[in-house]
């Protein structure tokens, strides 16, 4: 039988109950066209930190530089979290890199060995099979302080034929010994919550020790689209302090990026 005549919506009831000791509210949603718009307008209106939107179809999920993309429903995961950190702006480049740890340590608990890529995706086998999106959003009418929405996509049940884009893979063609997207869901929360603990402590050296040795980017050579339209080449050498990822050109000119489009060419030589 296809295995995707099997794919149910997700259970409210059963995943506010799995995280009723959480601090937030929770919106589930059967169809969206993006969950971090939904919950950066959530976050205006005055959400409270700890709150989750989730759905079971996003019709044009938002990436990187404004990419849109979407999925057959039910098929992953699409959740965006509001946080208000309390936290210097200049530590906020670590978050999406201690989100990034968070997913892949979602995946060893479903027995799927995955690594990070700089700034935001996570690969399994050098495909990609999560994404995650970072908006700092002012909400100066609610009293609170600004909100980091975090949004998470995570492939759980697509197959081949399924796929966006061929470098992309998914928990069920990697093997994972779960694909209940509730179980899913609930381990990905539970993550995330000790990352964010671990990220609002502002000890960058500990997730900077914690992210190196996962960082698939590390040791790559690799191509920076930057911001200003130009082309970085080199090899990623490093994550610095400051979250960067610093590549060496052929000068042996080193360049600690904060921001761009990473490309992984080939391992290092």
């Amino acid at each position: 039988m296809d295995a995707r005549s099997h794919r149910q919506p997700l259970d409210a009831a059963a995943l506010s109950a799995a995280l009723a000791h959480r601090l937030g509210g929770l919106r589930v949603l059967a169809e969206t066209g993006s969950t971090n718009a939904d919950a950066a307008q959530w976050a205006r209106e005055g959400a409270p930190h700890g709150s989750v939107v989730t759905a079971d179809h996003q019709r044009a999920a938002r990436g990187r530089l404004d990419r849109t993309f979407s999925m057959p429903a039910r098929s992953g995961i699409a959740v965006s979290l509001v946080w208000r950190p309390d936290v210097p702006l200049r530590h906020w480049v670590w978050l999406p890199l201690a989100v990034g740890l968070a997913v892949e340590a979602t995946l060893a608990d479903l027995g799927v060995g995955g690594r990070v890529k700089w700034p935001n995706d996570v690969l399994v086998d050098g495909r990609k099979i999560s994404g995650i999106l970072l908006e700092r959003v002012e909400t100066p009418a609610t009293g609170w302080p600004a909100a980091a929405v975090v949004g998470i996509g995570l492939n759980v049940d697509l197959t081949e034929d399924e796929l966006p884009v061929p470098h992309a893979t998914s928990l069920r063609i990697a093997g994972a010994r779960e694909l209940d997207r509730l179980d899913v869901l609930t381990r990905l929360l539970e993550h995330l919550d000790q990352a964010y603990d671990r990220w609002s402590r502002g000890d960058a050296e500990a997730l900077r020790a914690a992210y190196v040795p996962r960082c698939a980017t590390v040791g790559r050579v690799v191509d920076v689209a930057m911001p200003d339209g130009s082309v970085l080449h080199g090899t990623a050498e490093d994550v610095d302090a400051d979250g960067r990822l610093v590549v060496v050109g052929a000068d042996q000119r080193r360049t600690a990026v904060s921001a761009g489009d990473v490309t992984h060419v080939r391992a290092r030589d």
